[in-house]
């Protein structure tokens, strides 16, 4: 007998590290994309640093805003595990032996932006409290069975792996997922750790360190599962010290509609309260956009896209800032002159003085230098068109001036802001990212909401008016351009005249003034008179001299109003702002706002369009006769009514399909059915059905119901 075989498998050899292609692609694929790709190298290295800037400050932010609730989640659970719970201090007194120690922490409906919050979790759990760590989500634990396994395998980990490797007679996968199972392996990796020779890595790490079961998502856990799980888990709290976070994301009563009272009072539970997504976005933006620090801006309908997206879909600050980075690689891709955007002055001029000839052509075909050259003296316009070293002093001098805007821009701001955000009805918005989307728009002084603005400010009482204007002081004082002190100055000299007004005489002049039409009125019951008495007050009331606070307030408000028209202009008055602004908010909103309809109907009707090849195009914008079998297939059934005849369908397919191929029309083979033809029609129909264009009907055994019709 012979003993020879061929055993038939298939290797995977993985190249080393060595031999791996480097990231320099990156650079290649952002070349080959630019829009000018003379100085592509040079502005994905803006755009990479700018990328980096982005991501470390909204790392650093985003450590900052979780730091409070993290560390109270932590003193929490150092709190259960400190020691035995008859001898602890009065958390553990008010807790029975039979309860749980339970975390309810309320993040918010931004569910998106949970995921980093209980990743900081976990790393600060296994670094300071415990390894004994296991994050669970409501898609991997459908039943309680597979609950106990993720919860095994999160715990447990590769030593359970390990043990079975070495089992002659391995169980079945699952059979051993209780946790009769996890009080072994507990006992036993306590009894390891405590053994005499070995040291403790830290002092606060307890000798029986606690189990932290986090179910992330605890709105879409199966309510029985989880009831099951905690009801087991009740029967095991003297052998294993559990201790559960419930990530919540409507509100803390959710964990009442979920578990019922017989469970629910197995739980000793905290609440903590993450912050407001609205907040984290205002802190994000204060950061990013809203400061003169980070070059690359968004004008008012990107950022309107942005902040639409976050409030009506998600509520998402990392989806927001994922859209602000794709605005960034957009702007810096198809803007040529983006490689003046950058973050430091002595780049701005060492790029501008290398602009080539060509370079300095795009800056004379922008808008916003045209404007410029128009307003400039005949000599100087002639300069500016045909010398590119004089070209260069300008654009030197022109970003210098967008600079300082921004610089004034931001703090003016701020100001208005805080002298309007607690006013009646909010007429100018209660975040500043509306103020500055008004601001961006256009004038903002020329809006009515403006003028209401204003007119509130004039009614302020002395003590809440002095209370914005040194919150406008504080804010003045931070900055440190020239005019913005010079301001300031002026600022404080009005807050000393307040100060020192003593406005006790005026007042009481006022009012005897304002007496004698008030005792007539009281005197007078005759409906002309009392008109007539009610005119005399009004004209009184306009022509009456104004108290000594109200001429200050006047004049304070006057130059708050000055201070806005000087330096809260839109960018758009600005020479070369498109260098820094990025506008192109319709291609942003498709790629953000995705409409997979449409564009499952445009590959379909127009394949040409996704695919590029010049086979098919056709002149009269129909189906080419070479496209895929799933948009002929979809051609032919836009020809047809309610109920589709699937043997006529498949004769139509073959003659278009044979028409493709080439073949004579007066040839018997022409719209013959073969078996490739039929199976490459079934599979076109099945995918038709997947797509939801189709669906089979019981009226006739060989037709399909149409789904759709017009434009759908």
């Amino acid at each position: 007998m012979s003993t020879s075989s061929v055993s038939k498998g298939c290797f995977v050899f993985k190249p080393s590290a060595k031999k791996r292609r480097k990231t320099s692609d990156m650079v290649d694929y952002f070349s080959h994309g630019c829009d000018g790709g003379e100085d592509s190298s040079l502005r994905y290295t803006l755009c990479k640093k700018l990328w980096d800037t982005i991501k470390e400050e909204t790392e650093s932010l985003q450590d900052e805003l979780n730091r409070q609730i993290l560390e109270g989640l932590l003193h929490f659970i150092k709190r259960c595990c400190s020691g035995p719970r008859h001898t602890a201090g009065p958390w553990e007194a008010r807790m029975r032996a039979s309860e749980i120690p339970t975390a309810a922490l309320v993040l918010g409906v931004n569910v998106p932006d949970h995921d980093m919050t209980f990743q900081s979790l976990c790393e600060l759990l296994q670094q300071s409290v415990t390894p004994h760590v296991a994050c669970l989500q409501a898609k991997e634990c459908g039943a309680l069975k597979s609950l106990m396994r993720k919860v095994l395998e999160r715990l447990v980990g590769s030593a359970a792996e390990d043990e079975e490797e070495g089992d002659t007679h391995p169980h079945p996968k699952g059979a051993h997922c209780t946790l009769a199972t996890l009080c072994e392996w507990y006992e036993t990796k306590s009894k390891k750790s405590s053994t005499p020779g070995k040291k403790r890595s830290s002092e606060e790490e307890p000798a029986r360190p606690p189990i932290v079961i986090i179910f992330k998502d605890l709105e879409a856990f199966n309510p029985r599962v989880l009831q099951d799980f905690i009801l087991i888990c009740s029967r095991y709290v003297e052998q294993l010290p559990l201790i559960l976070v419930f990530g919540i994301a409507t509100s803390p009563s959710t964990i009442q509609q979920v578990l019922p009272h017989s469970v629910s009072s197995l739980l000793c539970i905290e609440l903590f309260q993450s912050l407001s997504c609205t907040q984290h976005l205002s802190t994000v933006m204060d950061k990013l956009i809203l400061t003169h620090y980070f070059p690359f801006k968004p004008n008012a309908k990107v950022l309107q896209v942005l902040v639409s997206i976050f409030l009506y879909h998600d509520f998402s600050v990392r989806n927001f800032i994922k859209g602000l980075k794709l605005a960034l690689l957009e702007h810096y891709l198809n803007q040529p002159l983006s490689v003046l955007c950058c973050e430091k002055k002595e780049e701005v001029e060492l790029n501008t003085t290398q602009l080539s000839h060509r370079g300095l052509e795009s800056v004379r075909q922008l808008a916003s230098f045209r404007r410029y050259v128009e307003q400039q003296q005949p000599q100087e316009q002639v300069a500016l068109l045909t010398s590119d070293q004089h070209m260069k002093e300008t654009c030197k001098k022109l970003l210098k001036d967008l600079y300082k805007y921004h610089k004034n821009y931001y703090p003016v701001l701020r100001c208005l802001h805080a002298l309007t955000c607690s006013l009646p009805r909010v007429p100018l918005g209660k975040q500043i990212r509306e103020l500055h989307i008004t601001c961006l728009e256009g004038n903002v002084w020329e809006r009515e909401e403006y003028r209401s603005a204003m007119q509130l400010l004039r009614m302020l009482a002395k003590e809440e008016l002095l209370r914005q204007l040194r919150g406008c002081q504080d804010i003045l004082k931070l900055c440190r351009s020239t005019k913005m002190r010079a301001s300031l100055e002026r600022l404080q000299e009005l807050l000393d005249q307040f100060e020192r007004l003593d406005e006790a005489k005026p007042e009481t002049a006022a009012n005897e003034g304002m007496t004698s039409p008030a005792k007539s009125m009281e005197k007078k019951t005759d409906l002309f008179q009392l008109q007539k008495t009610l005119l005399e007050m009004k004209e009184t009331r306009r022509t009456k001299k104004l108290s000594g606070f109200e001429i200050l307030r006047n004049e304070a408000l006057d130059f708050i109003d000055a201070l806005v028209r000087s330096h809260l202009v839109p960018p758009e008055t600005q020479p070369l702002h498109e260098v820094c602004y990025y506008s192109s908010s319709a291609l942003l909103r498709r790629h953000l706002n995705a409409t997979p309809r449409t564009s499952i109907q445009t590959a379909l009707s127009s394949p040409y369009h996704y695919l590029q090849n010049d086979a098919l195009l056709t002149e009269d914008g129909g189906v080419s006769n070479a496209a895929p079998d799933l948009c002929i297939v979809h051609k032919l059934h836009l020809e047809c009514g309610r109920l589709i005849n699937l043997y006529d369908w498949l004769e139509a397919y073959a003659t278009v399909v044979s028409a493709a191929e080439g073949k004579d029309p007066e040839s018997e083979e022409y719209g013959k059915v073969d078996e490739l033809k039929h199976a490459r029609f079934i599979q076109a129909v099945s995918e038709l059905q997947f797509l939801g264009f189709i669906k089979s009907t019981k009226q006739k055994t060989d037709h399909v119901a149409r789904l759709t019709w017009g434009g759908c």
